[in-house]
């Protein structure tokens, strides 16, 4: 009796003889199928060594006596497949609170920014998006099953993109921000980066999987996305501009505001989901509560943070913040956010979906006003 190994590879090498190939030809053929089949039985022992197979398998047309091709159409497609797979939604978030971090950092210290600055800066807006690629993408690989129900627009779910290309992109990113941040950054910023990597690496790896846990989740988010980002960024430049770190009304509002933002995508970003998460037996907020409660739970906890914003533009002492900036800014998205609530219909997906996009709308409009408050 032929294991299933061996009648794998009986039955390819028996094709590649029928087309008439050459014994060279056969011989790389054959090499190739071994290596595939080994691959996709034994990748999850390790990844690494699967990702790099991106590279070496050659998804082309073969003929006779002809070398492997590429047109320029596949790498097209291959490049917007890995566009879609680092999520462009939550890159926007990065680059606009590295920016806003950077900025704000940068008007308190009153200082002309050199082009030495200038380019650190950038490296660290670079290891940030690196990051964020990581983080993401470690999810979507893991949860291919799930997104072919909930999310099957994302590369993976769609197969317009392979696996060994996914973590060939989810290694590469790991491995340049930190090469980055290690040698361009404190050691105290490579100790932040290298947890925010780790607690979003075990959002999605097994046998972790904090995402099992609703809690769990929604505080793994509001770590990295609310307080380490927001902190990792200003500590960051402040040591870039030779300053002192301390705490002050801008950064503490800040931390405690975007920690509870993010903590409010944790929760609604299930929402469009749930369809999924049931059938996989994924335990969300939404899943094990009910839509119409987190909604419900969503819309107070954020128009809370905007009551709490404008509370603390009345009671702050002179001079903390700017008040008429702080006061009509948060007004203004709180009424925004009333008008989206209204909008929203619990029983239809696509307005469940417009819901979450509204909800990074206004996380990005928070950044670009943080620095001028």
């Amino acid at each position: 009796m032929l294991s299933v190994w061996q009648r794998s590879l009986h039955k390819d090498t028996y094709s590649y003889w029928t087309l008439g190939f050459s014994n060279n030809t056969y011989r790389l053929l054959y090499k190739n199928s071994c290596r595939i089949l080994f691959l996709k039985r034994y990748s999850w022992k390790c990844p690494f060594q699967y990702s790099l197979c991106a590279f070496r398998k050659n998804v082309v047309h073969m003929s006779k006596g002809q070398e492997t091709e590429i047109s320029s159409r596949d790498w097209k497609l291959r490049l917007g497949a890995i566009s879609k797979f680092s999520r462009p939604h939550t890159v926007r978030g990065t680059l606009l609170a590295a920016i806003s971090g950077c900025l704000r950092a940068t008007l308190e210290g009153g200082f002309f920014v050199s082009k030495s600055l200038l380019f650190r800066a950038m490296l660290g807006v670079v290891a940030l998006i690196l990051g964020n690629i990581f983080i993401v993408g470690i999810n979507q690989i893991y949860d291919i099953e799930v997104d072919k129900v909930n999310k099957p627009f994302l590369p993976l779910a769609a197969r317009e993109m392979e696996t060994p290309l996914a973590w060939f992109v989810v290694v590469i990113s790991g491995i340049g921000g930190v090469v980055i941040t290690s040698l361009y950054f404190s050691r105290l910023i490579l100790y932040l980066y290298i947890s925010g990597l780790s607690f979003g690496a075990l959002y999605s790896l097994p046998p972790f999987r904090l995402r099992r846990w609703p809690w769990m989740a929604a505080i793994t988010i509001s770590f990295v996305r609310g307080f380490l980002l927001n902190f990792g960024v200003y500590h960051a430049t402040k040591a870039a501009l030779g300053m002192r770190f301390q705490w002050n009304p801008t950064i503490l509002f800040t931390a405690c505001f975007m920690t509870v933002y993010a903590c409010v995508i944790a929760l609604a970003k299930d929402l469009p989901d749930v369809q999924g998460d049931k059938q996989y037996r994924v335990e969300t907020f939404a899943a094990k509560l009910g839509i119409e409660t987190v909604v419900k739970l969503v819309i107070a906890l954020l128009l809370f943070n905007y009551m709490f914003a404008i509370v603390v533009g009345f009671i702050a002492p002179v001079g903390a913040f700017r008040r008429r900036t702080m006061l009509v800014t948060h007004s203004c998205l709180a009424l925004l956010w009333i008008r989206e609530s209204k909008r929203l219909q619990t029983n239809n997906k696509q307005s469940l979906v417009e819901f979450y996009r509204s909800i990074w709308n206004l996380f990005y409009a928070e950044y670009c006003i943080l620095p001028f408050l």
